[in-house]
């Protein structure tokens, strides 16, 4: 199941789990998507994978299901 991180590891925006404009990697790295597309150009600094639009969760299922609170902030990877 996805975590659903919290904010962008690049500028740390948050992203809440029905954000539209969340974007994520198949190791779940998770990015706004101003982020991933001016400064990442749409590949994922950790892994190199493509970045695609996160699913949102139903909001039903988060209450059994909740996202992750856990932040993951690392701007050094994500300089232009």
């Amino acid at each position: 199941m996805l975590e659903l991180r919290p904010g962008c590891e690049c500028c740390d925006r948050d992203l809440p789990p029905g954000a539209e404009d969340a974007r994520i990697c198949s190791f779940e790295c998770t990015f706004c998507r101003a982020c991933a597309e001016t400064v990442l150009h749409g590949r994922c600094p950790n892994c190199g994978g493509e970045l695609v639009p996160r699913p949102r969760r139903p909001a039903d299922k988060l209450a059994r299901f909740p996202a992750s609170t856990a932040r993951v902030h690392k701007p050094a990877g994500c300089r232009s």
